[in-house]
């Protein structure tokens, strides 16, 4: 009943959704309801409404012939599935995780694999079978994958051979843990194989009549202090959503967008799954084991990709090369979010090219929240304008909305109804949803300003998160990670300025006195790779000073905001605070 009060309009904060990690069961029963600006279904699933509808679509000759799914190795292998053939082979996803693994509807499914067919095959089965996935990267170390399964109470992981061995060490510590599948050519002891079970499965399934607020992932997202908050999303506000933000980019069923992202990441979701997925177009991955940028542009000349998105990085890093020797035939539109774009690269980018980068923003909680889609004026520095279902503003400390040309904190309204493709809230912590509540809005953490076109632009974060190349980082998981080492005494970690990534992690170190004497430079790395070796390794601290002491409010706490500040000003950049 507690969700029929709130689908029938009749609740204002959602805080208390997560008094418990058991899923949120819609029944069939339930009338479509007017949610926000939107009327929402009682029963929605992707893979339902989305996928077999392009399959359809497909039979009935109303789409043109081209694969929804086109994977490429880099090593001269190739997949190519039609929504035909990606409809049945996940519905014999569906039947080999409720068969062989014999989960029921609810239950979660940890999936940590790189960037094969696989991934996509497990979410959409997932989606099928009523059960709630949970995507980690493979750069996971064993505490990581451990904390992730133990909180999410997985029952079973999908993997691959890159983290199948940390698996092993830690699954004794995971009572919920029933099964391992694993993606993988050969076979392992204590595991199933995928491709095997994928191969014997029955391609009949009825896909499950899952409710919209029906819980169907579980993202973690960083937070300023303690390990990463999990973040419970639902059948509308990551399906349906994209479904209704479905246009900002464009696409068209002929189309083929390639999204670079690691496949731990929402983004990943948004731009390689839903999004191509939903305008009935072609989700293009390359495997791209390690970043590459002469990859990237040997793909973007040889292959119809006509859309791309990646972070700011990625561009970035592409300027470098020398453009001069490659062409871009089919390159259309190019999307990029995570992080702002610096003028410069935009510029640069449609100078080498002729091409421009349309910014968008969001966040884990939020999904896609603001963008510039391709009939917006671009307005170097800003990202865009926010979604039709989404009330944001600038707001001041009071949850008072600021006129345009202020600076303020961004912000999201909740209240009185919050909107489609608001997550559901923190998985038991409910306090943690209330916290981050101001007035009517959901802080999304940042600073911003909006104008008079309502156009917003990204001035900074209002925290202590650090964005480092797209990869968002906290800075006490690099603390706890430097503190295992006999040599930190104390540390504090902020972000620092980076011409190539934005910015990166920093770290101030206090040393023990029986290590003041060694060789800082050989310690710097001896640090770093400890880091790598405890946690994943994108966050360790490319920077590191040793320091003799760290300032401190008068209660003890260790003011971040002060090293930020002065490690910023000293570059002579500047960055909200």
């Amino acid at each position: 009943m507690h969700w029929l009060r709130k689908l029938q309009g009749l609740c204002t904060l959602w805080s208390t959704q997560m008094s418990s990690r058991t899923p949120h069961i819609m029944t069939r029963q339930l009338a479509s309801v007017q949610w926000g600006r939107q009327e929402v279904p009682a029963t929605f699933n992707f893979a339902r409404d989305a996928i077999d509808h392009w399959a359809d679509m497909e039979m009935a000759g109303k789409r043109p012939p081209g694969p929804a799914l086109w994977w490429v190795s880099g090593k001269g292998e190739e997949v190519k599935w039609n929504y035909r053939e990606l409809s049945e082979i996940t519905r014999q996803v569906a039947n080999v995780l409720l068969g062989p693994c014999g989960l029921q509807r609810g239950d979660c499914v940890a999936v940590v694999l790189p960037r094969v067919p696989a991934w996509w095959l497990v979410i959409l089965g997932c989606m099928r079978a009523g059960l709630i996935f949970t995507p980690g990267t493979i750069q996971l170390k064993s505490a990581d994958i451990l904390y992730r399964l133990q909180l999410s109470k997985a029952k079973v992981i999908v993997a691959g051979d890159e983290v199948a061995q940390e698996v092993d060490m830690l699954a004794p510590k995971c009572p919920s843990l029933r099964m391992k599948l694993l993606v993988s050519e050969k076979n392992q002891d204590g595991w199933l194989n995928f491709n095997t079970l994928l191969k014997e499965a029955s391609t009949t399934h009825r896909c499950v009549e899952t409710g919209s607020q029906e819980a169907v992932a579980f993202y973690f997202t960083s937070g300023t202090s303690g390990p990463p908050k999990m973040v419970e999303h639902s059948h509308a506000s990551l399906g349906l959503k994209s479904k209704m933000d479905a246009g900002w980019t464009d696409l068209q069923p002929s189309d083929i967008l390639w999204t670079i992202s690691d496949t731990a990441w929402i983004l990943n979701l948004i731009g390689a799954l839903l999004e191509p997925w939903t305008s009935g177009a072609c989700a293009f991955i390359h495997h791209l084991p390690k970043f590459d940028p002469a990859v990237i542009l040997k793909v973007l000349s040889s292959y119809p990709v006509n859309n791309l998105i990646g972070a700011p990085i990625v561009f970035r890093m592409l300027l470098q090369q020398d453009l001069s020797s490659y062409k871009f035939p089919h390159l259309k539109h190019c999307f990029s979010g995570g992080e702002s774009v610096l003028p410069e690269i935009l510029e640069n980018w449609k100078a080498t090219t002729g091409l421009d980068i349309r910014e968008f923003y969001g966040q884990t909680e939020t999904v896609l929240t603001c963008r510039v889609s391709t009939t917006m004026k671009i307005k170097p520095g800003c990202m865009g304008t926010p979604i039709p279902n989404y009330d944001m503003q600038v707001i001041d400390n009071e949850g008072n909305v600021l006129p345009p040309g202020t600076e303020g904190d961004l912000g999201i309204r909740v209240k009185p109804i919050k909107p489609v493709g608001i997550f559901s809230g923190y998985v038991n912590d409910p306090q943690k949803v209330a916290d981050n509540i101001r007035g009517d809005f959901w802080l999304l953490g940042d600073r911003g300003i909006k104008d008079e076109d309502g156009y917003f632009q990204f001035m900074g974060r209002a925290d202590d998160i650090i964005n480092a190349s797209g990869y968002r980082i906290g800075p006490s998981e690099v603390e706890n990670a430097l503190m295992e080492h006999p040599a930190v005494v104390e540390t504090a970690v902020v972000s620092s300025p980076d011409p190539v990534r934005g910015e990166v992690v920093k770290a101030f170190v206090v040393l023990a006195p029986e290590f003041l004497s060694h060789d800082r430079d050989q310690l710097t790395k001896e640090l770093q790779q400890h880091v790598k070796s405890v946690t994943a390794p994108y966050k360790y601290p490319r920077k590191m000073e040793f320091v003799s002491d760290l300032p401190k409010t008068i209660t003890g706490k260790i003011e971040r905001a002060k090293l930020r500040k002065k490690e910023w000003k000293m570059s002579g950049q500047d960055q909200a605070q």
